[in-house]
């Protein structure tokens, strides 16, 4: 049994030396702060980053439901993501992916590397090269990391933010990045950031195995755009609960979702008008004209859309009900 599983890991050994990248100063930039974690309630594992570096998330961020999410940083190797997946696939832990990749890469001094699997195993590195103030900090179930960084308390930071904070793994880790920007982040400045989740378990389809997949490439202030985009993503997130219950022709649970979602963001005009279509259709013209009329004086488009959706039974009044509604 032994000897298979060392010819085994020879196998892999071999497979990754063969493909290994040698080191060279044209590849991508990524001082940078992030963190990589899994939640150990709900399985789900994620990414987040940001750096004062365009597009970060192209370079820095990779995960596969039911695998495991990486992080490649500082001088990136591209190849880190994908090849540390795989690997994981192939039944190797977080510390033995993370071995692996950076024993056989001639740049391993300038590199961090930081990986959580689907049992939650994680590990990280940081090359003795990595621009100061660099380092890594494991815990259970995520890592911290950080190079170029302007004060040396950024990981800890990061660290303590994610840990305390008692929310759904992608606010804790924004509350991450919050936190290593609140101790001065990267000497540099800001510019992009990224915020990766999958499922723990992988359906096979992709579509429903990447829970959230949100980048700010070029910004003066990413963590708080990437914030707000997941803010917005949490909006509708009901909106679609309600478009389902539309579907099922559960109209109660459909404006509670709706109602959610225009609490959440009031001046949203998509949200508004939905919740008027439902109103409308549920009988309560009268609720619904307000909504319309503030619609329509903001966008005339939306009155024109508003003609075309009986077609389709999508809005479901009689003549007069939609002479009414579209009279705002």
């Amino acid at each position: 049994m032994k000897k298979r599983v060392v010819i085994f890991l020879l196998g892999l050994f071999c497979s990754i030396e063969l493909s290994a990248q040698v080191f060279n100063f044209a590849e991508p930039l990524a001082h940078t702060y992030s963190i990589v974690a899994r939640d150990p309630q709900t399985g789900e594992m994620g990414v987040a980053v940001q750096s004062h570096w365009f597009s970060v998330g192209s370079i820095v961020a990779s995960g596969e439901a039911g695998v495991g999410v990486v992080a490649t940083q500082s001088f990136v190797n591209p190849s880190f993501g994908p090849r540390g997946l795989d690997l994981l696939k192939k039944g190797m832990t977080a510390k033995e992916v993370v071995e692996l990749l950076i024993s056989t890469d001639e740049g391993r001094e300038m590199r961090q590397l930081a990986i959580v699997d689907s049992k939650g195993n994680s590990f990280a590195y940081t090359g003795s090269k990595c621009i100061s103030e660099a380092r890594h900090f494991v815990g259970d179930g995520y890592s911290v990391q950080a190079n170029m960084m302007l004060n040396n308390t950024v990981w800890n930071a990061m660290s303590k933010a994610f840990e305390s904070t008692k929310a759904p793994l992608a606010e804790r880790l924004v509350a991450a990045l919050y936190a290593a920007q609140n101790e001065g982040g990267d000497i540099r400045g800001k510019q992009s950031a990224c915020l990766l989740v999958v499922k723990g378990e992988a359906t096979g389809n992709l579509w429903e195995d990447r829970l959230i997949d949100l980048r700010v490439e070029d910004n003066p202030d990413p963590v708080n755009e990437i914030k707000r985009l997941l803010n917005v993503y949490r909006a509708y997130e009901h909106m679609n609960k309600g478009d389902l219950a539309v579907e099922k022709n559960d109209m109660k649970l459909a404006m509670d979702e709706y109602n959610a979602a225009m609490k959440m963001f009031p001046e949203n005009l998509e949200m508004k008008y939905w919740t008027a279509v439902t109103l409308a259709n549920t009988g309560e013209i009268e609720k619904s004209l307000p909504m319309f009329k503030e619609v329509f004086s903001a966008d005339k488009n939306w009155k024109e859309l508003t003609k075309r959706l009986p077609a389709v039974g999508l809005l479901t009044v009689d003549e007069n009900s939609l002479k009414l509604i579209l009279e705002q």
